[in-house]
């Protein structure tokens, strides 16, 4: 399953967003950046801007925080991003290596202009993923 931009508005491109990448080629398909450096708007969650720039987050659940395959670290900039709720705190729990800074991509959400830095561990990724013929 595929996540589709969510249909709710977005502020313009103002947030400096930086991806570390573990795994930059599992990522990106490249195999090149291990920083990946853009924008992001104030409204849009993570996941979205990850995958609108060519690094593509598992989200096997298509971003309804339903599975914890999106899991991320939020280096910085947590004071710019919402709170998590108790859904994602629930799914946060079943995900492999969590640490106090983990979030799922799909539902951190940025709320003002402050940076911030995301770390995109290598092992999440869906090896198994099915592939339209």
């Amino acid at each position: 399953m595929h996540m589709k931009a969510s249909d709710h508005d977005h502020g313009p491109k103002t947030v400096k967003v930086k991806f570390l990448l573990e795994d930059p080629e599992g990522l990106t398909g490249d195999g090149g950046k291990e920083e990946v450096e853009c924008k992001g708007a104030i409204g849009e969650n993570i996941l979205e801007i990850a995958l609108e720039n060519g690094i593509n987050i598992e989200h096997a659940c298509g971003g309804v925080c339903a599975c914890s395959t999106c899991h991320i670290y939020l280096e910085e900039g947590e004071n710019a991003c919402n709170e998590p709720e108790d859904d994602e705190l629930d799914r946060v729990e079943e995900a492999p290596g969590i640490q106090m800074n983990s979030r799922l991509s799909c539902q951190t959400v940025i709320e003002s202009e402050e940076p911030i830095v995301v770390k995109i561990p290598a092992w999440n990724r869906n090896a198994v993923k099915e592939v339209p013929h």
